[in-house]
């Protein structure tokens, strides 16, 4: 018997980490190659992370709620053959002696950590707007890696650790030293918060955890510009209210409206390619697929599927995935490589009601476009006249790094030329 051990698998492009949600294993459990052990999600997706042997499960070293880094060790499994059945009693040995070495790695890390320690991105700037110096932080993951979550038990107790030795370094830069000390201040108002009697408190899942990494990522990275248009849609209206009733007899779901508009955004980015592009540091990334993310909200997460190539897609052909994407999302069964490949973002706020709104960029695209409610209201017409017609607003948030105002501003032109130009003579196949 050997013992072989598990790690957080990559669940997506550009995934770096990933959360346990729940364990669907005990220690002492049979599992099979490719058994369900553990469900995980990202900022990107829910899953189910197979077994990589059929074995006894022996210890689940990360616990419910842990966030781990890709590689990093989330259980061990006894597995028969292999040469490691031996490691446990190995690393046994050590432990009655680690005590009289526990100082040694104390006194030398300081050293490494300066000149040699690897962070991550998310690492480093969690650690900067916190004023966490990274060389007092004992790390869990692999080889004594840092990770956010040893972060963010730090952050958690209110001890941020300070470097104490500053008169040390006052030949070192010091804009290090005069920032720490500021920062500290930064987690001040969790303690600050307290539960009053007939407060409900709501434990932060890890979706929840997800959308919010996510979202600070974005505003921290990508200077956000909006803009706005607004759009007469009388005659869409009019033309989607003439054919729901005999399409949804005929097809079995609803032409809606946002179907009419993620076509208008498809059509429009294949005309304006600009607006399909990602920011990648040293060069902007012009995508060639069109694939229009979209936002759909269940009672306590968000999330967002993809319609690839929707350029290529008909009026009808979109309303088919919007229906079918977001039944899934509802029914907890999207999966994975549903999320991935998203070039830009189309949100439909407006079925809930709202007129105008500031949408936050879904990370890495460029922009994301807010689809307001229809609402009917007074206009002047060309002709002097006033009349009632429905209107909307049509909400959009770019990234200023790789988008500028005037191929937004002509984007947006293009998107409202095509929905005020949609009609009867407009075909749904």
């Amino acid at each position: 018997m050997g013992i072989e051990k598990m790690t957080m698998p990559q669940l997506g492009e550009s995934v770096t980490e990933g959360t346990i949600e729940k364990w669907l294993v005990q220690p002492g459990d049979t599992v099979n190659k490719y058994d369900p052990i553990a469900e995980v999600n990202t900022d990107k997706v829910n899953a189910e992370v197979p077994s990589s042997f059929t074995g006894v499960i022996k210890e689940l070293i990360a616990s419910e709620g842990d966030t781990l880094e890709v590689g990093e060790v989330i259980c061990s499994i006894e597995v028969e053959g292999g040469g490691s059945a031996e490691e446990p009693s190995v690393q046994e040995e050590p432990s009655a002696a680690a005590e009289e070495k526990q100082p040694a790695p104390e006194k030398k890390k300081s050293e490494p950590k300066k000149s040699n320690a690897r962070y991550s991105p998310a690492v480093m700037k969690m650690s900067q707007e916190h004023g966490i110096d990274l060389s007092l932080v004992e790390g869990s993951g692999k080889e004594g890696r840092i990770t956010r979550k040893d972060l963010q038990k730090i952050i958690d107790s209110g001890e941020i650790p300070v470097a104490k030795k500053e008169p040390v370094q006052e030949s070192a830069p010091s804009e290090v030293k005069s920032e720490a000390p500021a920062k500290p201040s930064a987690p001040a108002p969790k303690q600050n918060i307290q539960s009053a009697p007939g407060d409900i408190e709501i434990p932060v899942t890890g979706v929840r955890k997800a959308i919010a990494s996510n979202m600070l990522k974005s505003k921290h990275e990508a200077p956000h510009a909006w803009t706005m248009m607004e759009v007469d849609v009388t005659n869409l209206v009019q033309y989607r209210d003439s054919i729901k009733g005999d399409f949804k007899q005929k097809e079995g779901f609803n032409i809606t409206y946002f179907a009419f508009f993620v076509k208008a955004v498809a059509q429009a980015l294949k005309e304006f390619p600009q607006m399909n592009s990602m920011w990648a540091g040293d060069k902007i990334i012009q995508k060639k697929d069109i694939n229009i993310s979209i936002a759909v909200a269940t009672d306590d997460a968000l999330f967002v599927p993809v319609i690839k190539h929707a350029d290529e897609k008909t009026i009808k052909g979109i309303g088919r995935e919007i229906n079918e994407l977001a039944g899934k999302v509802r029914a907890g069964k999207l999966k994975s490589e549903e999320m991935q490949g998203g070039t830009f973002t189309v949100n439909n706020t407006g079925s809930f009601g709202s007129v105008q709104s500031m949408g936050i960029i879904n990370h890495p695209q460029a922009a994301i476009l807010q689809v307001e409610s229809i609402v009917k209201r007074p206009v002047v017409m060309n002709n002097g006249m006033i009349a009632v017609r429905d209107m909307v607003n049509l909400c959009l948030s770019l990234d200023h790094r790789v988008l500028d105002g005037l191929v937004c501003g002509r984007f947006l032109q293009r998107v409202k030329e095509i929905l005020e130009n949609t009609s009867e003579n407009t075909s749904v196949y």
